[in-house]
């Protein structure tokens, strides 16, 4: 496989790898063909500096994938110690603490819960490090994809997205994150995340995010835009209007947070078009609710109507512009093929297509009746836009297109909670005794009987027969 190294934020050169190669073998071929010492080079990737015994197919880092290296001296006070397994040398600075997750695995799908909701269950499982990826997926590979973009480039639609960060001072992406981003607000709104630069000479501390389209390899200069409406079905929940579970869906901002597949919303949007239905916001533009009429549910990130395609959201647009010139009291042509929006003045009844400049169509029409020109009253009154249908919803379907409640049922069904805390915890394996995973908590329970544990638990059910 091949990766493009760019070396102090310089132009970049093509590295020949294999998906097995360490990080410090990468540094290595670098420090050969710029003639420095290895171990001064800093290899930075999505928002932070990769370890010298990881491998790239652990980093996520794909075919044709872009990294930075840098060159920069550790700092006084950093050893150097060797790295987990008898590998390479590796800064000890910060290796108590965990190694921070890449952005390319940040999951978001929970911040479309409310911010009142339950909890989610505390899920007591091993070191995730030491569960063995499904066979046939690159260790660390995430089993779903967290975000998804619409990218303007080949694809030309709704793809899976990778998240990327770079410094806010010199757009290199040569930033380390001080902590990873943990909902959509972080990385959305601006100079929100901070981190330190480790471009020589760049005192930037601003994390800039952006996203590219991960169906292809990219350029630094093509980015996409986020959908940060549509996820992964991960809860399997069932579309609010076909019943089906379909993957990957849009989340509605709206109180139940109803779930629809993208088919049923391209379904939606046509719909909402053909009867002229979207709904004006004055900081928006046009835009939909949640299918179930819910209040407060506009889609606020307009490039959803992306899903489309072209030539509808083309349709789209032009929707948009007709509107607005109607909104200001002006009237579209009535000629087949044209439509051109006219600003008459008040009173003015006859109307004329055009001016002198060579625009419009020249035709000549009533402004009442929409007919040619005439005299006297109108023989007909304007046609009135058709009966608009009314999109309805399956109650029944509705409840259970609720990404919240669904979460809700799952911890009821696989959950417990602390008898102290009344956290809800997870048992996936394992005996009877239990620990409460609330810090400031840590009781030792019994799933079984829901108390403190005790001999007698263990004498009578310390594990399930």
């Amino acid at each position: 496989m091949i990766v493009f190294v760019r070396f102090n934020s310089s132009h970049g050169f093509p590295v020949e790898v294999d998906p097995t190669t360490s990080i410090f073998q990468l540094k290595e071929a670098v420090a050969k063909r710029q003639g420095v010492p290895a171990d001064q080079l800093r290899v930075i990737f999505a928002g932070k500096e990769l370890r010298d015994d990881l491998v790239l197919q652990g980093c996520d880092l794909d075919q044709q994938s872009i990294v930075h290296v840098v060159l920069r001296p550790a700092r006084e006070g950093q050893e150097m110690t060797s790295a987990p397994g008898g590998g390479r040398p590796w800064s000890a600075a910060g290796a108590s603490q965990r190694e921070p997750e890449s952005l390319t695995r940040v999951d978001f799908s929970g911040s479309v819960l409310p911010t009142d909701s339950e909890g989610l269950a505390a899920i007591l499982v091993e070191d995730r490090e030491t569960i063995a990826p499904p066979a046939g997926r690159p260790a660390g590979r995430p089993a779903y994809n967290s975000f998804y973009v619409y990218c303007k480039g080949p694809c030309g639609g709704v793809q899976p997205g990778k998240l990327r960060v770079r410094c806010g001072t010199c757009r290199q992406a040569t930033l380390t994150l001080a902590q990873g981003p943990s909902c959509w607000e972080d990385v959305l709104i601006p100079d929100r995340m901070r981190g330190e630069c480790q471009s020589p000479g760049c005192p930037g501390t601003r994390a800039e995010f952006f996203f590219k389209c991960a169906a292809h390899p990219t350029s630094d200069q093509e980015t996409s835009v986020a959908l940060n409406l549509i996820t992964t079905n991960s809860r399997n929940i069932t579309c609010i209007t076909c019943a089906d579970i379909r993957s990957p869906v849009l989340v509605f901002q709206c109180h139940s947070r109803h779930v629809i597949c993208l088919d049923c919303f391209h379904l939606y949007c046509v719909t909402r078009l053909n009867d002229r239905q979207f709904v004006h916001d004055p900081q928006l533009g046009y835009s939909l609710p949640c299918v179930a009429g819910c209040p407060d549910s506009l889609v606020t990130e307009l490039h959803h109507f992306r899903v489309l395609g072209e030539e509808q959201y083309n349709r789209y647009q032009h929707y948009g512009a007709e509107e607005c010139v109607l909104r200001l009291g002006g009237v579209l042509c009535p000629r087949p093929g044209c439509g051109a929006g006219l600003l008459p003045g008040p009173e003015q009844r006859e109307v004329t297509c055009g001016g002198g400049d060579g625009l419009g169509c020249g035709l000549v029409f009533c402004r009442d009746c929409g007919e040619a020109a005439h005299d006297g009253e109108c023989s007909a009154p304007a046609a009135s836009a058709a009966v608009a249908q009314v999109y309805r919803v399956d109650e029944k379907a509705a409840e259970q297109a609720r990404w919240e409640e669904s979460s809700k049922e799952t911890i009821k069904q696989t959950t417990k909670p602390c008898p102290r805390c009344r956290v809800p915890v997870e048992k996936n394996g394992g005996c009877m005794h239990m620990k409460c995973p609330q810090p400031q908590c840590r009781l030792d329970w019994c799933w079984h009987c829901g108390c403190e544990w005790s001999r007698t638990c263990m004498a009578d059910h310390w594990f399930d027969v």
